[in-house]
């Protein structure tokens, strides 16, 4: 019921109207309550037991005391979605970013004249929403985008999440090519998902924005692996051609942190970098098969960082 409200409110205008009262309440009031009260109670929500941060022995737990208890001035870098493109080309170069088409700080600047003609996704660089998909400029009802975007610009994604590194993101909208298949779809997600610097597993979303989305997880050498994680199953997906550039170049950007996601898309051998994510679903992703958060947990040491805080 509360995603479905949530989801209702940011992606709906009457819905916008109808609760912003209400949701402005309830922000306010959200802000005046610790960060570990937060993160403790929407993991008990979600998760469906309590969050133990003294000790940490699922993948979840331990996701959620590094969003409590890790916290860098570089991880505001990586999350911003505008700002992580400089990161990438010092680390990987530019050849990998996703062509960027505009960017702006007001929303009454998404017209026709500032865009393509087709082929476009927008979104905002501070939360994790997925954006506006354009296939066409002129099927577009650009006073309700800007009036979304506008809204969009004012979501606070910290105060909800507790993701530390959103909280000082500098606002902006971002235009971004719409990356497709010789098909005309939208390509798989690969997502290599990094512990203390090493790969743990690959997550290849399918189909993401369908409402039949599926999601196969494989290891470092493309193994289907036998757990779900919140997703189900989907079609078995051959190997990439590259896959083992893909991983180097993944690893190079996951270098320097305990955790992190690397987001990748891979169009007919052409490699491109969609995100870096810190916290995977916010650590609030259950396993299918529960005993896979025990096992992944042991992968992810954070000894050291946990020692640095007595």
């Amino acid at each position: 019921m509360r995603k479905m409200v949530s989801d209702f409110y940011r992606k709906s205008e009457w819905g916008y109207y109808t609760f912003k009262v209400f949701y402005d309440i309830y922000i306010l009031s959200l802000r005046l309550v610790p960060d570990e009260v937060v993160i403790k109670n929407s993991f008990k929500r979600h998760m469906g037991y309590p969050l133990d941060l003294k000790n940490p022995q699922t993948l979840n737990e331990k996701l959620n005391w590094l969003k409590l208890y890790d916290r860098k001035e570089l991880y505001t870098t990586i999350a911003d979605k505008y700002a992580v493109r400089h990161y990438v080309t010092q680390k990987i170069g530019d050849k990998y970013l996703i062509p960027l088409f505009f960017e702006t700080k007001n929303a009454k600047d998404l017209t026709p004249d500032n865009l393509p003609d087709n082929n476009f996704i927008i979104k905002t660089n501070h939360d994790s929403s997925g954006g506006l998909i354009v296939r066409d400029s002129s099927e577009v009802d650009w006073k309700k985008t800007q009036e979304k975007f506008s809204r969009l610009l004012k979501e606070d994604h910290y105060i909800v999440t507790r993701e530390w590194q959103y909280k000082n993101i500098p606002r902006r909208i971002i235009v971004e090519q719409l990356l497709t298949t010789k098909e005309d779809k939208i390509p798989n997600d690969y997502k290599f998902l990094f512990l203390n610097g090493k790969l743990a597993f690959i997550i290849v979303d399918i189909d993401r924005f369908e409402a039949n989305r599926t999601r196969n997880l494989y290891d470092s050498k493309w193994n289907l692996l036998p757990f779900e994680w919140k997703r189900p199953k989907g079609p078995h997906i051959e190997k990439p051609k590259n896959f083992k550039k893909m991983k180097k170049l993944a690893k190079k950007l996951a270098r320097d942190f305990v955790c992190l996601r690397v987001d990748m898309y891979n169009i007919d051998g052409n490699i491109y970098i969609g995100e870096l994510t810190l916290h995977h679903s916010s650590g609030l992703s259950k396993f299918v098969q529960e005993e896979y958060d025990f096992k992944l947990g042991k992968l992810l040491n954070i000894e050291n960082l946990q020692l640095s805080r007595k």
